[in-house]
């Protein structure tokens, strides 16, 4: 039996609703997609979603950041923020669907506020670190999944996309994130595609979409009990060709599950 899920930086929900709802239509074995940066207050999530029979849950903060979860089948909330995080912006809702939990997330991008902005980065990995850790001593199956702000290596940066001490890709970025994966979590697109460049983000400015200076920034990562199960990762860099849209793609993954 195959479980489809995939997450999407869509930049703003109401101005990008009948995008989103024309990629569900053509992507009708997606069970849950999680959404970031949706841009809107608790109530003005778009009703286009509910009125076609989809479930939807919202963490949502007035005109940034906000954290979504649309979903064909009924979802548990089981968080509405990150366990020890104290920041209070909306960046983390986390369901149970299927015996999955699936926390997905909008990490800080660490390139505003100064070192005080870069340490709440920071903070956040080492939040969602402890959070995996709690997963696995429990055996509870999970995924997160979002806009991780990290190019995890050079091959997930294209050259001179990014500046050299840019937060999503500084050295301490990077090792805070090769230690939320060495506690066992597989990276689903390189555990598939370990070689190679492929982007989800491309900046408005620059025609970087048009000369493919793109970033690798929406990931999925697995517990070890899902990436055994791994069946296929898709970024479907079509969307970012259509009119007015988000400067992310939507990244989705299927399982063999249960």
């Amino acid at each position: 039996m195959a479980l489809t899920f995939a997450t999407w930086n869509i930049n703003s929900i109401r101005v990008r609703s009948g995008l989103v709802k024309g990629w569900l239509d053509r992507n009708p074995d997606c069970t849950l997609l999680g959404l970031q940066e949706v841009k809107c207050e608790d109530g003005q999530f778009p009703e286009i979603f509910a009125q076609a029979g989809l479930h939807t849950a919202l963490v949502g903060q007035k005109g940034y950041n906000g954290v979504a979860f649309i979903s064909r089948r009924a979802l548990e909330i089981t968080c509405r923020a990150l366990p020890g995080f104290e920041d209070p912006a909306a960046r983390y809702i986390e369901a149970e669907l299927e015996g999955i939990r699936f926390g997905n997330l909008y990490l800080p991008n660490g390139n505003s506020g100064g070192e005080a902005g870069y340490a709440t980065k920071l903070a956040f990995f080492a939040a969602l670190r402890r959070r995996a850790l709690a997963f696995l001593q429990a055996g509870q199956p999970f995924v997160f999944m979002g806009d991780f702000n990290v190019c995890p290596t050079d091959a997930d940066c294209a050259p001179n996309a990014l500046e050299a001490y840019d937060a999503l890709k500084r050295p301490q970025t990077r090792e805070a994130f090769r230690r939320l994966l060495w506690v066992g979590l597989t990276d689903a697109w390189r555990a598939l595609h370990p070689d190679g460049r492929a982007y989800t983000f491309w900046d408005y400015q620059g025609a970087s979409f048009a000369r493919d200076s793109g970033l690798r920034i929406d990931l999925v990562l697995l517990s070890p009990q899902l990436a055994d199960r791994l069946v296929s990762v898709h970024i479907d860099r079509d969307e970012r060709a259509l009119e007015r849209p988000s400067d992310h793609v939507p990244v989705s993954a299927t399982l063999n599950w249960p």
